[in-house]
């Protein structure tokens, strides 16, 4: 970490408040241009394709709340809950990595159950 640079924490926490706010512009902002999601629905590489996968599941957000963020100047973990159409109390959780100032990897946790009960696209 640089002497510039913020921790991993407070960006990982402004990351989700960002998105659960519906501002994926934002959140997108905090991310490296070659980030690399892993998440249970595939893996997605790059900023654009972390858009492909953000903005469907952000939009549908009626509302959404953060639990706790936890972390040190390089990893973070977010976990919160949102209410969306298919589900309420939706739990998720990002374990992410930051590297000057910018999160480089992100390790996305969360049931596609309700998303595919819902008759919703797993892909997204």
């Amino acid at each position: 970490m640089t002497a510039t640079s913020d921790s991993a924490q407070k960006i990982a926490d402004e990351f989700v408040r960002a998105w659960l706010g519906g501002d994926v512009e934002k959140a997108l902002d905090l991310l490296a241009d070659d980030v690399v999601c892993e998440a249970p629905n595939g893996r997605f590489e790059g900023r654009d394709r972390y858009r492909q996968f953000l903005e469907p599941f952000a939009s549908t957000v009626i509302s959404g709340a953060v639990i706790d963020v936890l972390g040190n100047d390089t990893q973070a973990a977010t976990v919160y809950t949102t209410d969306v159409p298919f589900a309420k109390d939706f739990r998720g959780m990002d374990y992410m990595t930051v590297k000057d100032g910018k999160i480089t990897h992100v390790i996305s946790v969360f049931d596609l159950s309700p998303t595919i009960k819902a008759g919703g696209d797993p892909q997204h």
